[in-house]
């Protein structure tokens, strides 16, 4: 220990020791006779040796300081700590408590008792109890009602494993990785409603949620991911298992903390969970130093958010005059279209009223699905790139378009001036940052779709006796263009249409299952060919489009949903991503049924190597290229190391009964469909075409 080392810990020590005697610092002492103040005098020279070591090291450990910075106090000091650093402090400008030592300096000191919890506290500890602020992390989701944790433990989270295994109200579903873990969490919220939870240790643990992170972000999906981070006074020496998560993350979060003050454990996880559900819903990330875990305190749960930015711009309810200037577009407009996205989640109900009292014919984007029924003879299903030829013709042909909770992304729009070039739009959706972003409104309404449905609802219904909406000859036109182009496929002798694959299924489970995906061809296939009726049945990567998402995602969905039949209906490429949460599902024993469409390819990719490059294969056959005749890997040998039914089926005879098999059998089951190829996803408008670009014939097997 250097002499400076020790001169500063035997003042801190002194420090402690007048603080303890007398419960504050000395005013005065005397020396020679003459009487000065020594306790200002002690003070000063603390923040100057405080502040210069700080300085000092902010200069040498240059850019490593930014990521002790979050969005909260992205303008304050945070804390320093770098090799070769005297002693760690984490100073603020404004202290809203007195100042105790022990929060300010590291240590296992525990920190002052300032707080008694209230009455009506859940706590497993006494009211003035000492607990670790993994404790009361555990404790803070609780009060959050948080029953599961999809969590991978390392060495910087081992804490918060810890108070997981003192809860009594919690459940943790071990994933086998930590991006399945965040993929679970996110159909946990998908199927739910309510926020996901996912925990993963520092550096890699963490760096494999960015993926997750960013789905949920550009899908607004509600979720709070916590990570262990390296001990405080290691931050910025590049330590072990040490990433700036939350300067990775900044950009795919709805907003991020790096905790450095042990109290805040309550405030934080309480902001959490409200910025992951309020407004649009999307990702929160809490990121925990392992000492901050390991502190004593009593926590204080009254503590208010410290949201007022946040706060003062969410929307508020619709303008009634904004309203009925929508209602007098429709009373004028003869051939209206309802453009619903997954903004539209939460109001399937008042949007079923909605679409009722007007008839209006309603298309949906792949995130809306089953936000109206599918079965409905006024769904238009799915439009844009994959959508239906009427979906996209009712768009293209309107002369207004209702555009609620939607972003008008570029799969939907293709030719972002071609589509609904002939209407006018009105555009309703809580994020006022989506309005005009991609497409510029005639009338725009930021507000949540649901209060907005309801304001509309009620003008119509108070105003029935002068509204009469008739829309029935443009409903015959867009049901002859149902008969006309209908959603079909071709059969070609024995072999397995992965289309008809999807409709057996719909028509086994009645169309009630929740159906989650990976991404590619079945992906599109699915969301065309099952009937989704209910909001939260259809669990998909839209915006991010995450290969490995089906099978995990299905895992949250049935932890969320017990006694539901859940359906992953994956490919062989996207499957394989996140194979390993097999052993999950079976440790579990999750029910998840998995229709595997497998064809030895990365479809997709394939299908636009057909259509755009001559068919030219570039590195997307997935078998084994010297065994070509042979199915690789083989599927049913991961299902049998991990204990999981599994069969496969080749022919389509046989398919119905197979699939009849894998919905009888309890608990997990994986059914290996083997299927061509050359099928194409039909429509198809290429990406940055419109609707006159469409293409409806054509697969692996023919040329356009």
């Amino acid at each position: 220990m250097t002499t400076s080392r020790r001169l500063a810990d035997r003042k801190v020590e002194r420090f402690e020791k007048n603080i303890k005697k007398r419960g504050a610092v000395p005013e005065t002492t005397t020396k020679k006779g003459n009487s000065y103040p020594v306790g200002p005098v002690v003070l000063g020279f603390f923040i100057f040796v405080v502040i210069g070591s700080s300085l000092f090291q902010i200069i040498r450990t240059g850019h490593k300081w930014r990521h002790g910075l979050n969005n909260e106090y992205a303008l304050r000091w945070r804390g320093l700590a770098a090799e070769g650093s005297w002693y760690f402090v984490v100073l603020k400008p404004t202290l809203h408590r007195p100042l105790h030592i022990s929060n300010v300096l590291s240590g296992p000191k525990p920190a002052v008792t300032t707080t008694v919890p209230p009455e009506t506290s859940i706590s497993r500890f006494s009211p003035e109890e000492p607990r670790k602020g993994c404790d009361v992390l555990v404790e803070a989701l609780e009060r959050e009602g948080v029953t599961t944790v999809f969590a991978y433990p390392g060495g910087a989270s081992m804490e918060i494993h810890q108070a997981l295994t003192r809860s009594n109200l919690i459940r943790n579903v071990l994933p086998r990785h930590e991006q399945g873990g965040i993929f679970a969490a996110e159909g946990y919220a998908r199927a739910s409603g309510g926020p996901g939870v996912c925990i993963a240790t520092s550096g890699p643990g963490a760096t494999n949620l960015v993926s997750g992170l960013a789905d949920a972000m550009l899908d607004s999906i509600p979720i709070v991911a916590i990570t262990g981070q390296v001990p405080r006074r290691m931050i910025g020496t590049d330590a072990f298992q040490e990433t700036p998560i939350v300067e990775m993350t900044r950009s795919i979060t709805k907003n991020n903390y790096l905790v450095l003050d042990v109290e805040d454990i309550p405030r934080i996880v309480r902001e959490a969970f409200f910025l992951a559900s309020s407004g649009r819903p999307g990702p929160v990330l809490i990121d925990i130093p392992k000492d901050i875990q390991q502190q004593l305190l009593v926590p204080k749960w009254d503590q208010p958010m410290k949201l007022p930015g946040y706060l003062s711009r969410l929307p508020k309810p619709p303008n009634e005059a904004h309203l009925e200037q929508i209602v007098r577009l429709l009373s004028e407009s003869k051939k209206p279209v309802l453009y619903v996205g997954g903004g539209c989640l939460n109001s399937s109900k008042e949007l079923r009223k909605f679409v009722k009292l007007t008839g209006i014919p309603v298309a949906s984007t792949l995130m809306g699905l089953g936000v109206f029924p599918c079965s409905d003879e006024l769904s238009l299903q799915m439009l844009g790139m994959h959508g239906t030829v009427y979906a996209n013709y009712a768009v293209d042909s309107s002369d207004l378009l209702l555009a609620f909770g939607v972003r008008f992304d570029d799969r939907v729009t293709g030719k972002v001036e071609a589509f609904a070039s002939r209407a006018k739009i009105v555009h309703i959706d809580i994020d006022s940052a989506e309005i005009g972003k991609n497409k510029q409104p005639h009338v725009s309404i930021c507000a949540d779709v649901k209060l907005a449905l309801e304001g509309l609802n009620k003008i119509m219904e108070g105003n029935g006796a002068e509204l009469k909406f008739d829309f029935s000859a443009w409903r015959e036109v867009l049901n002859k263009q149902k008969m006309d182009y209908p959603l079909s496929y071709k059969t070609f002798g024995d072999a397995i249409p992965p289309q008809y694959a999807i409709q057996v299924l719909d028509e086994l489970t009645n169309g009630n299952a929740i159906v989650s995906t990976g991404v590619g061809q079945h992906q599109m296939w699915a969301a065309q060919f099952y009937k989704y009726n209910r909001p939260r049945q259809w669990l998909t990567s839209s915006g991010l489009g995450a290969m490995g998402f089906g099978l995990p995602a299905a895992m949250g969905a049935a932890v969320a949903r017990p006694g539901v039949v859940v359906v992953d209906i994956d490919g062989d490429g996207s499957f394989i991503m996140n194979v390993q949460e097999l052993a999950t599902i079976r440790v579990e024993n999750l029910p998840v049924k998995i229709l595997l469409l497998n064809n030895q390819h990365l479809g997709m990719v394939v299908q636009w190597e057909d259509t755009f490059y001559e068919s030219n294969r570039a590195h997307t056959y997935l078998g084994n290229p010297s065994y070509e005749s042979e199915i690789f890997p083989d599927m049913l040998k991961f299902a049998e190391g991990c204990g999981i039914p599994a069969a496969r089926v080749t022919m389509k005879e046989d398919l119905r009964a197979a699939i009849q098999e894998m919905l009888d059998t309890p608990g997990p089951y994986l059914l290996d469909v083997i299927v061509p190829h050359q099928e194409h996803v039909l429509p198809m408008i290429p990406s940055g075409g419109s609707f006159q670009d469409v293409i409806t014939e054509g697969d692996g097997r023919s040329a356009y």
